[in-house]
């Protein structure tokens, strides 16, 4: 993957594009349950979200295994490459790729030499998983990052910002089959949700969104990000650090 600046409006093609992006497995298993309603059992059969391990590699170095909602994977690796630090600028990622083998997935990731020397130095050994922000930080300093001030943003009025919000639900695909599934929406503001990303994890619905962001090119500061989950702090210094200035949250 090579980072170009892409004209606004093409950007806002290739966003649309990405969106329907294959999925790497099936999303979700339908099982018998039962289900007990007013007294009574009854027999039926309900839709289960799938989450896959997923190894994010540098170099081909591994560095983490997520659980993952088994989509948009690319972006799922652009962005926590970028919310994470592990580089510092967009084009220090110099290739994404999906690999499928024998029933596992990988997103083999290239980065900047200098970067993946740090990344090594760093000794991160981690095991991620959806509930978990902390997963893999071995200091305080590296569990509480300090990204950069963030600049003053796109103006946004409340109206707007509650109908994003109110809107959110209705875009969430996977969420409507199954239930129980998180999701990041990019705004814009004037004209609402442009792009959603799933999946059972918060932290990567929010990162599968940054990372489509930046592999089209558009500005973070120039929209919001709208999530389903509360406000963390880790949400928070994800959005932060690839300079996203506001993020509204649910809860």
């Amino acid at each position: 993957m090579s980072t170009v600046d892409i004209p606004k409006d093409a950007a806002a093609a290739a966003l649309q594009a990405q969106a329907q992006d294959a999925v790497a497995a099936p999303l979700f298993s339908e099982v018998r349950v039962q289900r007990w309603i007013e007294g009574r059992i009854e027999q039926t059969v309900d839709r289960v979200a799938e989450e896959e391990p997923v190894a994010l590699t540098y170099q081909r170095t591994p560095h983490v295994v997520m659980l993952a909602t088994p989509a948009h994977l690319e972006d799922l690796g652009v962005g926590f490459t970028l919310s994470e630090a592990v580089v510092q600028r967009s084009d220090e990622i110099r290739s994404v790729e999906l690999i499928k083998d024998a029933g596992s997935l990988e997103v083999r990731i290239a980065i900047a030499g200098e970067r993946f020397a740090e990344l090594l130095h760093r000794q991160r050994n981690l095991s991620g998983r959806t509930g978990c922000g902390l997963c893999g930080a071995e200091t305080i300093e590296q569990a509480i990052r300090h990204p950069a001030p963030v600049g003053r943003g796109a103006a946004v009025t409340l109206s707007e910002l509650h109908e994003a919000l109110a809107a959110l639900h209705s875009h969430q695909t996977l969420n409507a089959k199954t239930g129980s599934v998180h999701a990041a929406a990019w705004a814009l503001p004037g004209r609402g949700i442009q792009l959603v990303r799933e999946d059972v994890g918060r932290h990567n619905a929010l990162d599968k969104v940054i990372g489509s962001l930046v592999r089209t090119g558009v500005d973070c500061s120039t929209g919001y990000v709208v999530i389903t989950s509360r406000a963390s702090y880790e949400m928070v210094q994800k959005a932060a650090t690839v300079g996203i200035t506001l993020l509204a949250a649910v809860s």
